[in-house]
């Protein structure tokens, strides 16, 4: 199947102000929606649309209730609300489609729009092909169609997404713990903090008052992966037992331990599925992860006596493998747990079919007070990763990697210089114009030299891909946290 112009891994995402992502683009975008989806259900149709903080935010959404009241549909607007939250009415409320305006963990002046199906997961490639198709069928110039459908406000849902959170753990009490929680000045910015009280924790709210172009800036989960120093000295100054952090739309969580150490994606995925299987919970006694996931993951499953398998990065084909294993074993009484280190955590069940960084923060809380001495640091402490570094690089243009002779080369030489290799991950983000490249080795390498590959080949793309001089470069120690800097040679 050819490549979509528009669709992406998640969604169609752009700078706000510049095609696609403007109110012309989304209000034809949402006349091709409404008209695809539309064929799709009987009867009156129902669309719910909410949004991050975003300025350009409310622009957007305008545009593409506008395109979608030309089916005939009725239009409920969910106000500011994580994208898991829109995601899970979508389904509750017997939607035909969700749409969530935002772009995740990115920078304030990008956006995007996903669309969601009844059952509150990604649209399939043969629906966004279609989308595309009927875009592309639509006369150019002004369109000047009747809005035959109803707008109507739907932020009173905003209890009922809170309700549901609060009954994820129903005997859940956390009196006693003080909790840093950075909403990243994006959609938890309320939820969050009335979550965890609601649940009876004392929380230290941080970025919880958006300006419209302060998400994700200097806040947040990338943030904290990025710069752990930065959450550590908070957590230390507010003499908090842990922290929680989330990204702009809040379908991703890290947390930090009492002894101001990372938890990541990996360690979540780790924890939860050794204690799902003890529970004899976890759907088909399996944990599935992305090929980006740390090899100490096959060892730790192994150890504990589940499955581990990995798919393609990106939390749609990780959906759709727990979809799988859903379809292939009695999934009553049981949760499918898959993820990626990001911390996009995906618990499955029947009402939940997406990723909510809320939701993993409360399960991995509930296991925590488990423990006959509840403490962060030793639950994280039973998986030791290996060294891991992901790299990315801004690209004015992606030339296909297969085909980058100098790329390919420096690929295979690298395997010549770390005997340690244990997996080598080269692409393209689906999402960004950018390369990524993870490098993980056993103990026998050390994180400069791993550096000092990935600064290599990320300098090696730009060229080749006719990058100026000077791209963002950035290197991730996957593993402790941090970025790296370029060494010095």
């Amino acid at each position: 199947m050819a490549s979509n112009q528009y669709f992406g891994t998640d969604g169609i995402r752009g700078t706000a102000g510049t095609p696609p992502m403007t109110p012309e683009f989304v209000y034809r975008l949402g006349v091709a929606v409404g008209h695809v989806l539309s064929l799709e259900t009987p009867g009156p149709d129902l669309f719910v649309i909410g949004r991050d903080t975003r300025t350009s935010g409310p622009l957007l959404q305008d545009a593409l209730t506008r395109g979608l009241l030309t089916s005939g549909a009725r239009v409920v607007d969910l106000g500011i609300l994580p994208t898991p939250g829109i995601a899970w009415l979508t389904r509750e409320l017997g939607a035909t489609a969700g749409a969530v305006i935002s772009a995740s963990h990115n920078p304030a002046a990008e956006n995007g729009i996903k669309f969601l199906n009844p059952q509150g997961m990604k649209l399939s490639d043969n629906q966004e092909t279609a989308i595309e198709a009927y875009l592309a069928s639509l006369p150019e110039g002004e369109l000047n169609l009747p809005q035959t459908g109803v707008r109507e406000d739907g932020n009173h849902y905003y209890a009922l997404y809170l309700q549901d959170l609060l009954a994820t753990q129903a005997d859940l009490n956390l009196r006693g713990l003080k909790i840093l929680l950075d909403c990243a000045n994006g959609a938890a910015y309320r939820v969050g903090p009335e979550l965890f009280e609601g649940l009876g924790a004392e929380v230290v709210a941080l970025n919880t008052e958006s300006d419209g172009i302060n998400i994700n800036v200097h806040a947040g989960s990338e943030y904290a992966r990025s710069k752990p120093e930065a959450l550590a000295a908070l957590l230390a100054e507010y003499q908090a037992n842990l922290a929680i952090t989330f990204d702009g739309d809040a379908d991703r969580v890290i947390l930090m331990d009492e002894n101001g150490h990372l938890i990541d994606g990996d360690h979540m995925l780790a924890i939860l599925a050794d204690a799902l299987h003890q529970q004899h919970k976890l759907l088909a006694n399996t944990l599935v992860t992305t090929v980006m996931a740390n090899g100490s993951l096959h060892h730790y499953a192994a150890e504990h006596n589940f499955e581990l398998i990995q798919t393609p990065v990106g939390d749609k084909y990780v959906s759709d493998a727990l979809l799988a294993l859903t379809a292939e074993s009695d999934p009553e009484g049981k949760l499918g747990l898959g993820g990626e280190q990001s911390g996009h955590i995906i618990l499955l069940d029947k009402s939940h079919r997406t990723g909510d960084g809320l939701r993993t923060a409360v399960f991995m809380l509930q296991v925590l007070l488990q423990q006959e001495q509840p403490s962060l640091a030793a639950l994280a402490s039973r998986i030791q990763k290996y060294p891991q570094l992901v790299a990315s690089c801004n690209v004015a243009s992606k030339l296909d990697l297969q085909t980058m002779a100098p790329l390919q080369a420096k690929l295979d030489e690298i395997k010549h210089r770390l005997p340690g290799l244990v997996q080598l991950n080269s692409r393209y983000s689906g999402t960004e114009p950018k390369y990524r490249l993870m490098i993980e080795t056993d103990t026998r390498h050390s994180t400069h030299e791993l550096a000092v590959i990935c600064w290599e080949v990320c300098d090696l793309v730009q060229r080749e891909t006719g990058t100026p001089p000077g791209a963002k470069i950035e290197v991730l120690n996957v593993s402790a946290g941090g970025l790296v800097p370029r060494p010095e040679m």
